[in-house]
């Protein structure tokens, strides 16, 4: 029977075999845009690394992200032969993001891990990738490649950029990474922002470590980014930075370049009408700056207080979603 899934628009899930006692320690998160040719040996190798863990409850999340080759059917045969693998389907491809955050939803671990499919990365490493997490070690672990790669010096700059503007110390910020569930309940949905899951994971206090994992060719099919998204991440990288810094305050920066403007064009206002008053002719350059400081620095000092009354709701919305989440936990004691 296929259920329709009521908590996330447009998203299907296969038949779930588990009973409702069942307990699950680690959910393995599979986002799949077609991986039809990946997907069998994947499960197939994911099986064996689950029952080499013997004292960890698995369960393998694969979300087919608008596949048009045939990854749904195949999801379907593979989850009536291994019991553990659960595939959610979304009808069009939402991203990365958003595939974590579907599987999140459906994912019953205290655990989770984010795995691609093309198997560049053998499941055989996530027993190494959870472990220090289900030893109370570190709240999240990420791997940091190791081989040869075809993108390893955008990969370098990018990490090294991330380094510099985020100050946290890991070698690569966008691999294989396990994390405590509460970290993917306080990430903002956002395109794209699970690359900078460490760095807000590290904002909120959470611990995080590292472990070597080796990198692979490419199994079969090929990569579904290019070039064209490293503007695109230095935007994100930008985007997330100023939400670290002044997200809570906006009016800390907008307010402060407002000021600075503003008295920067009161100042030189002033010079401008001493300048007439003595020499006894005007300098049109003067007035054209100080039009223009007066302005900028009125637009910037508003956009600050706009951004404080944002910066209000969502402080509100994020005590209502700790309320909630209060009353969830203390319903599922009871």
């Amino acid at each position: 029977m296929t259920v329709v899934d009521t908590r996330m628009p447009s998203s299907y899930v296969g038949p779930d075999r588990r009973l409702p006692g069942d307990a699950v320690d680690v959910s393995v998160l599979v986002p799949a845009k077609d991986e039809v040719e990946n997907l069998p040996l994947f499960v197939e190798l994911a099986a064996a690394a689950f029952q080499s863990d013997p004292g960890v409850r698995y369960e393998l999340i694969v979300v087919d992200d608008g596949s048009s080759d045939g990854t749904w059917d195949v999801l379907q045969q593979l989850a009536a032969e291994h019991p553990f693998l659960h595939p959610v389907r979304h009808r069009v491809q939402r991203g990365i993001a958003d595939g974590l955050r579907t599987g999140f939803l459906h994912a019953h671990g205290r655990v989770m891990v984010f795995y691609p499919a093309d198997l560049q990365f053998k499941p055989e490493d996530i027993p190494r990738l959870v472990a220090p997490i289900l030893a109370d070690e570190a709240d999240m672990v990420t791997g940091f490649k190791q081989g040869h790669y075809e993108k390893q010096f955008v990969s370098s700059l990018y990490n090294r950029l991330s380094r510099t503007l985020f100050d946290v110390r890991v070698r690569d910020l966008n691999n294989v990474k396990a994390y405590r569930r509460e970290i993917m309940e306080g990430l903002p949905m956002r395109p794209d922002w699970h690359r900078y899951m460490i760095v807000l994971a590290a904002s909120q206090g959470f611990t995080v470590t590292e472990i070597p994992v080796p990198l692979y060719p490419r199994h079969k099919g090929r990569s579904k980014f290019g070039l064209s998204r490293i503007p695109v991440g230095v935007l994100d990288m930008l985007s997330v930075w100023f939400e670290l810094r002044f997200g809570k305050k906006p009016l800390l920066l907008f307010g402060m370049v407002g000021a600075l403007l503003f008295a920067f064009g009161f100042l030189v206002g002033i010079g401008a009408v001493a300048w007439r008053l003595i020499v006894g002719e005007g300098f049109r350059p003067l007035l054209t700056l100080v039009e223009t400081c007066l302005l900028l620095g009125s637009v910037f000092f508003a956009t600050g207080l706009l951004g404080e009354q944002i910066a209000g709701q969502r402080a509100e919305l994020r005590e209502l979603r700790r309320q909630l989440d209060d009353v969830r936990a203390t319903l599922e004691r009871d």
